[in-house]
C-alpha cells in the first residue's frame, strides 16, 4: 500500500511572499547567516539543503541515536540502486571512477553535459527518471564517452580484448534505447514484468508471477485471512531449473553484504535506545534483518507503531510498493527523524479527532471504521534521508502498510516540517503565482494561507486519509494491481479536500478562518489541471502515482461539473482556471471520494482502471504545450531532492563526547563520498 504520500512539485506555491516562520514559536530556529537552501541545478532538478533544528536541545545518546540510525540508512544506498535496474550499479562505479580520475579538460561543453547526464543518474538511483520512468540519456557522443572511460578508468590498459569488451558493454548499455528502456511498464496490453526494468523478477514472466503467489497463498497452511502476510515484500522472483522461486533479501540472502552493514549500526542504536519499546522494535527489526521472514516483519511493525513516546524516530526497510508494476514489491528506504514539539500539537488534536472525521466522512457506512484505532500523529524535524527517499523525499509519511496492522493497532503519521520549510524557502520569487493564477485575488490569498494549509492539508492525507475507512473480508490491495497506487493517494488527497473546508478546522483553530481553504482548492485543481504538466515531457503520459492521482481528481471535478464550479478564460495565448463556487468544488471531492473509497473496499480493478485511464495518464497536447512554454520563460526546475547534512563526532566508539551537525554545500563531493564509503553491492 502506498503510504508515502504527498511529494511536494516543486513548482508548486508554498506561500512565496511571506515569512512561512513568522506564526510559529520557535519551532524552526533561524538559519545560519547566509545560509543557502539552493546549492546545485542541473536539467530539470534543483538540489536544496535542509535544515536539522533544534539539534542542540537533544541528549548526546538521542544525538547518538540519531548517528547510529544515520549511518544504517546510507549502508543502504546501494540496495536502491540496484532494485531500481539490474544495470545500475555497474554503470554507477563506472561513472564515479570518471569523476575521480579524470584529468582532462572540464571546461567543455562535452564535459559539462557528462557531469549532467552522472548528476541525474545519482539523483534517480538510477538511468531511469525518478518521476517519468522513461530511460535518459547523456547529451555527448559514444566517442567522447568511450574517451572518458579510456582517460580516467581503462588508462594504460584500455587496447586488451577484455577492457574492449567492458568498454562496448558500457556504452551499449547506456546509449541503446532497446536495453532497459523503462523502469516500470504500464501498458496492461504488454507484459508488466517483463517490459519493467526493476530489478525484482529475473526469467520470468507475469503470468508465472501471477500463478506463484496465487499457488502460495493457496497453498499457506499458516494463512490468516484476518491478518495477511504481504507476499513477495522482500524478495526477487526468480526461475531456476524451469522452477519459479523466491530470494528473500536478508543477511543471507539477495544483498547480504549491505544489509549486514544495516544491521551493524542498528545494533549500536539498541546500546542507546531511549526506552524499552523502542529497544524491542529495534532489536524485532534486526531480526527481520537476519531471517527474511515477513511475519517476523509484521511483528516488528506491530511494536514500531505502538511506541508512541520515544523522541526519536525512523522509518527503516523494504516498505513502499511504488515501483513494482505488480504492486507487491518493496524498495528499500529509510528517513531518521526526531520530534517537533511546537507544530506537533498542530497533529495531535487531528489524531485525538480521527473518529470525528471517520463517523462524519462522506463514504458509504459499511466502508467507514467502527473504531479507528491509534492514529499517532507528529510534525518531525528530518535528520536524515535513505534509499528510495534521497535525494527526493516525499513531506509525509504514513505508515505501517498492512491494514490490518492499521485497524487494530494504528498508525504512525508524519509531517515533514523541515522539509517543507526547505521547499517552500527555495520557491521562493519564482513567479508561478503571478503567471498561472487567475487574478490577485488567488495570488494574495495564496500568499496569505498558502503555507499554513500545505502543511494542514500533509497533515489531513497522512494522519487521517490514508487511516480511514476499510476493506471488505477477503479483500487486499494487490486486487488493483498497476492501479492500486494511484487509486490509494487519490482517496489520500480526496479525504483532506473533503475536511480542510469543514467548519471543524476552524472549530479546531487549525485555520484562521472560513476563506483559507480556497488557497489550498484553487492550488490543488491548478496544479492537478496544469502547473504539474511541467514536470512531463510533451507527447509523454503522466506516470508517477501522485502525479495521476492529482490529474485524476482535477480532471474528474472538471468533467463533472454540471455548471457555475469552473470559469475557463483564454487570455490571448494563455489558459487561466477560475474556481467560481467553491462548496460545489468540495461536493465533487465528496463524490468522487465516495466512488473511490468504494473501489478501494471492494477490490474493484475495473472501476480504478476506468478512472486512472480516463481521467489520470493523457494531458491535453495543446495545454501541455503552453505549459511548458509558460514555465520555459520562468526557468523554474520542476524537480526537487536534498543533499544530507553530516554528523561531526567528537571521540569514537564508547568515548563520544558530542556529535555536531555540519550542512555541505557539494551534491558531488557527497555522492563520491558515499560511493566510496558505502558502496558494499558496488565493490
Amino acid at each position: 500500500m502506498k503510504k508515502l504520500g504527498l511529494i511536494l512539485m516543486v513548482t508548486t506555491i508554498v506561500c512565496l511572499s511571506c515569512n512561512p516562520n513568522a506564526d510559529k514559536e520557535g519551532s524552526l530556529s533561524k538559519e545560519p547567516e547566509n545560509f543557502e537552501f539552493v546549492v546545485d541545478r542541473f536539467a530539470d532538478i534543483k538540489i536544496m539543503r535542509y535544515r536539522v533544528d533544534n539539534w542542540d536541545q537533544l541528549s548526546l545518546n538521542q544525538k547518538k541515536l540519531v548517528y547510529y540510525l544515520s549511518e544504517a540508512a546510507c549502508c543502504g544506498r546501494d540496495i536502491i540502486f540496484d532494485q531500481n535496474c539490474k544495470y545500475n550499479l555497474y554503470v554507477r562505479h563506472y561513472l564515479d571512477e570518471i569523476v575521480l580520475n579524470f584529468n582532462g579538460d572540464t571546461t567543455t561543453l562535452d564535459w559539462k553535459n557528462f557531469m549532467v547526464y552522472t548528476k541525474r543518474f545519482w539523483f534517480s538511483n538510477g538511468m531511469h527518471h525518478h518521476y517519468s520512468n522513461d530511460k535518459f540519456y547523456p547529451e555527448v557522443s559514444k566517442e567522447y564517452f568511450g574517451m572518458l572511460l579510456d582517460s580516467a578508468v581503462f588508462k594504460g590498459d584500455k587496447d586488451s580484448k577484455e577492457i574492449k569488451e567492458t568498454r562496448k558493454e558500457i556504452l551499449n548499455i547506456i546509449f541503446n534505447p532497446q536495453i532497459a528502456p523503462k523502469r516500470i511498464a504500464q501498458d496492461t496490453k504488454q507484459d508488466l514484468v517483463k517490459n519493467s526494468a526493476v530489478n525484482f523478477y529475473d526469467g520470468v514472466s507475469q503470468q508465472e508471477v501471477e500463478k506463484y503467489y496465487a499457488d502460495l497463498k493457496k497453498n499457506d497452511s499458516q494463512a490468516n485471512p484476518d491478518r495477511p502476510i504481504s507476499y513477495g515484500l522482500n524478495t526477487k522472483v526468480v526461475k531456476e531449473n524451469g522452477k519459479v522461486k523466491e530470494i528473500p533479501y536478508s543477511m543471507n540472502g539477495e544483498y547480504a553484504p549491505a544489509i549486514k552493514e544495516i544491521v551493524g549500526w542498528l545494533q549500536k542504536a539498541v546500546t542507546v535506545a531511549e526506552n524499552n519499546a523502542q529497544k524491542n522494535h529495534l532489536n524485532k527489526l534486526i531480526e527481520f534483518y537476519q531471517t527474511g521472514d515477513l511475519k517476523t516483519w509484521d511483528d516488528y511493525n506491530v511494536l514500531w507503531v505502538q511506541d508512541v513516546n520515544s523522541h526519536v524516530d525512523y522509518v527503516n526497510g523494504f516498505i513502499e510498493v511504488y515501483t513494482d508494476p505488480m504492486g507487491m514489491k518493496a524498495t528499500w528506504e529509510s528517513v531518521v527523524n526526531y520530534k517537533d514539539l511546537e507544530s506537533s500539537k498542530r497533529t495531535k488534536l487531528i489524531s485525538e479527532n480521527a473518529q470525528w472525521f471517520e463517523n462524519n466522512s462522506p463514504i458509504d457506512n459499511m466502508f467507514k471504521k467502527k473504531q479507528v484505532k491509534g492514529v499517532e500523529a507528529k510534525a518531525i524535524i528530518v535528520a536524515h534521508l535513505g534509499g528510495e527517499c534521497y535525494p527526493a523525499t516525499p513531506i509525509g509519511i504514513n505508515l505501517p502498510n498492512a491494514n490490518w496492522i492499521r485497524k487494530e493497532y494504528g498508525s504512525k503519521s508524519v509531517t515533514m516540517e523541515n522539509i517543507m520549510y526547505a521547499y517552500s524557502q527555495a520557491a521562493m520569487k519564482d513567479g508561478v503565482l503571478q503567471e498561472f493564477y487567475f487574478s490577485d485575488v488567488e495570488i494574495k490569498r495564496a500568499e496569505k494561507y498558502g503555507y499554513e494549509t500545505d502543511k494542514l492539508q500533509v497533515d489531513l492525507h497522512e494522519c487521517l486519509g490514508h487511516g480511514s475507512g476499510q476493506m471488505l473480508a477477503g479483500v487486499d490491495d494487490g486486487m488493483l494491481k498497476n492501479y492500486h497506487s494511484t487509486i490509494e493517494e487519490a482517496r489520500a488527497d480526496l479525504f483532506s479536500l473533503y475536511y480542510i473546508a469543514d467548519p471543524k478546522m476552524v472549530e479546531l483553530k487549525l485555520l484562521p478562518d472560513n476563506e483559507a481553504y480556497k488557497a489550498c482548492y484553487y492550488k490543488y485543481i491548478l496544479n492537478g489541471l496544469m502547473l504539474q504538466l511541467n514536470r512531463v515531457d510533451e507527447g509523454k503520459n503522466i506516470t508517477q502515482a501522485h502525479m495521476q492521482n492529482r490529474a485524476l481528481i482535477a480532471n474528474w471535478c472538471l468533467a463533472h461539473d454540471t455548471g457555475g464550479t469552473f470559469e475557463v478564460d483564454i487570455r490571448g495565448d494563455k489558459t487561466f482556471i477560475r474556481i467560481k463556487d467553491y462548496a460545489k468544488l468540495r461536493q465533487l471531492f465528496a463524490t468522487l471520494l465516495t466512488e473511490i473509497q468504494k473501489i478501494k473496499s471492494t477490490g474493484d480493478y475495473a472501476a480504478a482502471k476506468l478512472l486512472v485511464e480516463n481521467y489520470a495518464i493523457k494531458p491535453d497536447p495543446t495545454l501541455h504545450k503552453e505549459v511548458k512554454s509558460r514555465y520555459a520563460v520562468l526557468d523554474v526546475a520542476p524537480y526537487g531532492g536534498f543533499i544530507n547534512p553530516e554528523f561531526v563526532v567528537d571521540g569514537s566508539g564508547d568515548k563520544i563526547s558530542n556529535i555536531k551537525v555540519v550542512y555541505p554545500k557539494s551534491y558531488t563531493q557527497q555522492m563520491l563520498q558515499y560511493d566510496q564509503k558505502y558502496g558494499f553491492l558496488s565493490k
